[in-house]
């Protein structure tokens, strides 16, 4: 019974769960529009890549004495996209092979930047993400991120589309696909470095994927596809965060299995 009390009604007198609501409900859009790009050009090892180079941005920012390590975290990672972009589309390597060492050599360095010292432990909640630790001021950074990405999205989406599906004809139509990956990249990693605190380097690419692999199972559009999918990655944000709090359970992983449901759910949907 205290369960459902503090599902419905008990989450109401916490300011620090209507904080982690309008951030859910901030951040959760961007991943659900940039999660059908990333589904899409079969990019879901890519942005697994971005994630793992979080931890060096942000042992970087330590090692600098940021107060807030999102500056450095957010620089390391568009860099670290636009490298890995260009590498992975001109090296003799295999893609998976290319993003396989990126992701282990960023992961590596990031564990041992923050394991100097023995200083690991206080970086540990970056793995799991906590959704209810966010604070109002950072909620102008998701805003400001939100209302960029949705207006990339919305002028972009088309020749992105093509760029990462069919780069031939791309070309043919006198579109330069590696310039559109870079844009996009930079786009995904500043999103991804930006929420990475909350979501989690563990949970941050179910939470790109699932929402839209949900929306390809049971959409014939396009434009259906990216609006089913932001749907889909909001309420479950929200969904799964209340639970989270209910039940006293990690909020990233709590929102990743509430997706998971409804991916299941999905694949029985007949078009």
């Amino acid at each position: 019974m205290q369960v459902l009390t503090d599902f419905f009604i008990g989450w109401l007198k916490y300011d620090f769960v209507k904080i982690g609501l309008v951030g859910v409900v901030l951040f959760a859009p961007m991943y659900g529009m940039l999660g059908t790009m990333v589904v899409s050009g079969k990019l879901a090892f890519f942005s697994d890549s971005l994630g793992h180079s979080a931890l060096t941005g942000v042992a970087i920012g330590a090692m600098l004495g940021l107060s807030s390590q999102i500056p450095s975290t957010v620089a390391f990672g568009v860099v670290f996209a636009i490298g890995l972009t260009v590498v992975k589309s001109r090296g003799k390597a295999s893609t998976d092979t290319t993003l396989g060492v990126f992701s282990s050599a960023a992961l590596a360095l990031g564990l041992v930047l923050m394991s100097l010292g023995g200083g690991f432990a206080k970086y540990s909640s970056i793995l799991v993400g906590d959704l209810l630790a966010m604070q109002s001021t950072d909620l102008i950074p998701l805003a400001a991120a939100l209302v960029c990405t949705a207006v990339y999205m919305t002028f972009r989406y088309n020749k992105l589309l093509l760029a990462v599906s069919q780069p031939a004809i791309a070309k043919s139509r006198g579109i330069n696909p590696m310039r559109i990956e870079v844009e996009f990249a930079c786009v995904l990693a500043a999103v991804v470095m930006l929420s990475i605190r909350w979501v989690g380097v563990l949970m941050l690419n179910a939470m790109l994927i699932i929402p839209a692999a949900c929306s390809r199972n049971i959409s014939a559009s396009v434009r259906k596809y990216v609006t089913v999918s932001i749907v889909f990655a909001t309420a479950s944000g929200i969904f799964g965060l209340l639970l989270s709090f209910a039940l006293g359970t990690a909020s990233g992983a709590t929102i990743v299995l509430v997706l998971a449901v409804i991916y299941v759910y999905t694949l029985t949907y007949v078009k």
